[in-house]
C-alpha cells in the first residue's frame, strides 16, 4: 500500500513508529508537512500540491494534525477526501473531536458518563455555573486548550470566579467542570483502533500538580480496565466517529466520566507502559478497511 502522513515533524515517536511499522508490513509512508500543502479546488479534479507536486495514487492518508493548524490540516484532509483517498480519521469526526464544547455535547447525547460541565457567555454568570457543577472547587478549561495547557484548578468561590471572569474579560471561551476529587490526580488513557480498546494506562500526575499530562510531568502505567470503561471507551470514539482514538476519562463514584477524546493519540507513552505494538495494529488496521472512495462524509463536513 501507499500511505501518506500528514505531520510536520516526521521525528516525533508517534511518526517514526507508524512509518516502521509500516514497512516492516511491506508498505510505503510518505511524510509531508501539513502547513506546506495547498490545494487546486476545482469540478471533478481536485487536488493537493506538495513542492510543485501532485499528491496522488495514494491508498490512504493518516492525518497526524496539530491542534494549532486544525482549520488547515482539516482542509488538506478533506480535499484528500474528495479525491477518494480513505483516511485513519475522517474530517467531520476530527473537527468534532477538536471542539470540546460540541464533543461534550455529541457524548452527553449518547448517554456517556462525564463530569458536570457549565458554559456561559457572560463574567456575571460566573457564580452561577460554579454552583451549578457542584463547586468549589472547579476545574476552568480554555476550548482550544491542549495537553493540560490552559486547564486551571480554583479550589475557592473567588478564585474560581476570578479565573473565570478574566478570562471571559478577555474575550476567550471557557468551560467549567466539576472537580472529581476521588480520582486522585489521575486519569486512563485508553487506547481504541476500530470497535476495540488495545490498551490502557494510567497516568498520574506529578507532586502537587491536578494534571496528569505526560508533557507536563505525569506518569504512566499499565492498567486493567473494567468492562464497563472499556464499552464505554467504545461508544465514546464511536459516537465521535473516530476509527483511532485515545479517550481519557476519570473514576468517579458513579462510574467511568470522560473527559476528552482525542483524534491524534501519542504512541510513546502507550507503547512504552504497556510493551504492545500499537503502531502495527493501526497499520493492519489500515489494511484492513482502507478501500477507495469509502469515506463515509466525501469531505462534505
Amino acid at each position: 500500500m501507499k500511505i501518506i502522513m500528514l505531520a510536520r515533524n516526521p521525528n516525533l515517536y508517534s511518526h517514526r513508529r507508524l512509518l516502521e511499522a509500516a514497512g516492516e508490513k511491506g508498505h510505503r509512508i510518505d511524510i509531508v508537512n501539513t502547513t506546506q500543502c495547498y490545494v487546486n479546488i476545482t469540478a471533478h479534479r481536485p487536488r493537493v500540491q506538495y513542492q510543485g507536486e501532485s499528491l496522488s495514487g495514494y491508498d490512504a492518508v493518516i492525518p497526524r494534525i496539530g491542534a494549532s493548524i486544525t482549520f488547515y490540516g482539516l482542509a488538506i484532509l478533506r480535499q484528500f477526501e474528495m479525491m477518494g483517498v480513505w483516511p485513519l480519521n475522517e474530517s467531520v469526526a476530527i473537527g468534532r473531536s477538536r471542539d470540546k464544547l460540541r464533543s461534550l455535547q455529541i457524548l452527553s447525547r449518547e448517554g456517556l458518563g462525564l463530569p458536570v460541565t457549565g458554559f456561559a457567555n457572560s463574567a456575571k454568570q460566573a457564580e452561577e455555573i460554579i454552583a451549578m457543577v457542584n463547586g468549589p472547587p472547579v476545574v476552568v478549561k480554555l476550548l482550544e486548550g491542549t495537553q493540560g495547557i490552559g486547564v486551571i484548578l480554583g479550589e475557592t468561590m473567588s478564585s474560581a470566579k476570578s479565573v473565570f471572569e478574566a478570562f471571559r474579560g478577555a474575550k476567550v471561551n471557557v468551560l467549567v467542570q466539576e472537580f472529581i476529587k476521588e480520582a486522585g490526580g489521575t486519569d486512563i488513557r485508553a487506547f481504541v483502533i476500530g470497535k476495540r480498546v488495545v490498551g490502557a494506562i494510567m497516568r498520574t500526575g506529578a507532586a502537587d500538580e491536578f494534571r496528569s499530562n505526560l508533557h507536563r510531568g505525569g506518569t504512566a502505567e499499565r492498567v486493567r480496565i473494567t468492562p464497563e470503561e472499556r464499552s464505554t471507551c467504545v461508544r465514546a470514539a464511536k459516537a465521535m466517529g473516530l476509527n483511532v482514538a485515545g479517550v481519557d476519562f476519570l473514576r468517579s463514584n458513579h462510574g467511568p466520566v470522560i473527559m476528552e477524546v482525542n483524534s491524534s493519540p501519542g504512541l510513546e507513552g502507550i507503547e512504552k507502559a504497556t510493551n504492545q505494538d500499537i503502531a502495527g495494529q493501526i497499520v493492519a488496521f489500515i489494511e484492513n478497511n482502507a478501500k477507495p472512495a469509502r469515506t463515509r462524509t466525501r469531505g462534505k463536513g
